[in-house]
């Protein structure tokens, strides 16, 4: 693989006896200072949940719920319907 310019300068630098360009370098300069990690089950789970919890089957209950619904008259059977 080629150099590149600045690799070259840098060892002509030294060669000459001059100082090290990349010795004065922050250390954080070559570190990778972003945390990766995975996300966790109840992370995953958290999502599913808010993100769209219609769609999710284990969501119980909104608009996909079934439910029977019973009117009970609380008047008496004596009671007199108009003639339509």
């Amino acid at each position: 693989m080629a150099k590149s310019a600045a690799k070259k300068m840098r060892e002509k630098r030294i060669r000459e006896g001059k100082m090290d360009l990349a010795a004065m370098r922050s250390p954080f300069a070559l570190a990778d200072l972003r945390t990766r990690r995975t996300k966790t089950k109840q992370e995953v789970l958290g999502r599913v949940k808010h993100k769209k919890p219609y769609e999710n089957p284990n969501f119980t209950g909104g608009e996909q719920g079934s439910f029977y619904f019973v009117r009970i008259s609380r008047k008496g059977v004596d009671e007199k319907k108009p003639a339509c």
